[in-house]
């Protein structure tokens, strides 16, 4: 009765002092979330992070393509590997505080020498020299979680792979935002080709009417080679805007795992619609979102555990073993039971004394990791805040330079129609027509790239702030 007493004593010793953590975790750093964003209405608490791919994204070709990528891209395929590997450790990690169990099965023979102490002893009491030996066991071992280490080893373990998911999460986030951007940036270049092809008939128009005035006596050969000049310079911008685009549907067709080929555009940059009111809401819910600073919320979990871990690893841990099974010096005598069994239990508490102050340098460097994953974890708040403000700026910006290019643009379409109307009557010269049209066709392809920056503002502001997963 009184060894029962004792055994249940311990075992509650035992579950009591599992329960204690000899180590505090450090949380996560609340002062490096600011309270709203530079450039963001006070007013704005919703955030366009919550609103899916499929409502945010209008354009078909680019959500069949995002389908493509989730599924084919390597990066993505690597992702979901890493991701199955971490659980597969989680569930061994899970299993931390059951007893191993070994099954043992041996067989020896020797004969040791007749003049030796084992050849004489053997001779003795066997009547033989010869010794054989035949085991069969199953051996167990267990030790008790008493300062918390295999629960921590499992919070770490778990922590890792949640940072796994959130690695994943990232990395879709921005295929995602490369793939919309790729793809409105092929829109661009189809624009900007098609504002090269108008504008190249538009110096062929103009070269005609120089050289019907050259030959009437009009202009000088001057006039025809600046006119053909302006011309090479619209023609050259053709090839290298197909190069161009053609370089961009490769990249996306990479980004999608597949080979390079054309991709269908049914959309134009001009018809692409631009959301006209897009809220980052508040820094505390973006941190809460984005799979990037999530990531290292989880990795200071792992590095807490791994804390646990190396100063528990500095106290005594208590393990049990135990084995039974059967054992004979004759194979004829291996299955005699009971005669042939054996059993034995030990349990023992082992103490580290003297290591070279290897544990208690793990258990620093522990710490001073755990330190690091802290700083990481403020830079990487930082690094998403002024993300997000960027955005914000160039959205609000991009509005006005937009609103300016396209008054350009108008005002040189009709400066273009007026100079070469002056141009006709013998009003104005060769040289104010080819100005003219330069001008307008570089105003053109600028309304494009700010177009194309807009598009790709919005979509890089969705990310930033932790949409698309």
């Amino acid at each position: 009765m009184k060894q029962l007493i004792n055994l249940y004593t311990l075992l509650i010793l035992l579950a009591f002092l599992s329960a204690c953590k000899i180590s505090k975790d450090i949380p996560l750093p609340q002062s490096a979330i600011p309270e709203n964003f530079r450039g963001a209405e006070i007013t704005d608490s919703a955030s366009i992070a919550s609103v899916s791919i499929k409502e945010f994204i209008a354009e078909e070709e680019v959500l069949k393509l995002i389908d493509k990528a989730l599924i084919r891209n390597y990066d993505m395929q690597t992702a979901l590997k890493n991701i199955e590997s971490a659980e597969l450790l989680f569930k061994q990690a899970k299993l931390g505080n059951t007893p191993a169990l070994i099954l043992q099965l041996t067989a020896s023979s020797n004969r040791p020498s007749s003049n030796s102490l084992s050849g004489l002893s053997g001779s003795e009491f066997l009547g033989t020299n010869h010794i054989e030996d035949f085991n069969t066991n199953l051996g167990l071992n267990w030790e008790a979680d008493i300062w918390g280490k295999i629960s921590r080893q499992k919070q770490a373990a778990l922590a890792a792979y949640l940072q796994s998911t959130e690695a994943k999460k990232a990395i879709q986030t921005r295929l995602i935002a490369n793939i919309a951007q790729g793809y409105y940036r092929l829109l661009m270049m189809d624009s900007q080709l098609r504002t090269a092809q108008k504008n190249l008939t538009l110096n062929d128009s103009t070269l005609r009417i120089i050289k019907f005035q050259f030959d009437a006596g009009q202009a000088n050969s001057l006039a025809i080679q600046q006119a053909e000049a302006q011309r090479f310079v619209t023609a050259q911008l053709i090839p290298q805007l197909e190069q161009n685009i053609e370089i961009q549907e490769n990249a996306l067709r990479l980004l999608t795992g597949e080979n390079p080929s054309a991709i269908k555009r049914l959309a134009t940059l001009e018809k692409t619609k631009i959301a006209v009111h897009l809220s980052a809401g508040v820094p505390s819910e973006m941190v809460g979102r984005r799979p990037d600073v999530k990531a290292f919320e989880y990795a200071l979990s792992a590095a807490n555990a791994k804390v646990g871990v190396s100063k528990a690893s500095l106290y005594p841990s208590l393990s049990i073993t135990a084995s039974g099974g059967i054992n004979s010096f004759k194979s004829s005598n291996w299955f005699n039971i009971p005669a042939s069994l054996f059993g034995v239990v030990a349990g023992g508490i082992t103490q580290p004394v003297f290591q070279r102050r290897q544990l208690k340098t793990a258990y620093e460097l522990a710490k001073i990791d755990r330190e690091k994953v802290v700083i990481g974890f403020r830079q990487t708040v930082l690094t998403a805040v002024a993300e997000v403000a960027d955005e914000l700026v160039k959205i609000e910006k991009l509005k006005s330079q937009y609103s300016i290019a396209n008054s350009r643009v108008n005002v040189l379409r009709q400066a273009v129609t007026n100079a070469v109307l002056l141009f006709k009557s013998g009003m104005a010269n060769y040289l104010e027509v080819i100005t003219a049209q330069s001008n307008f066709l570089q105003s053109e392809l600028e309304l494009a790239n700010v177009k194309a920056a807009q598009l790709n503002a919005t979509v890089e502001l969705y990310r930033s702030v932790g949409g698309g997963y």
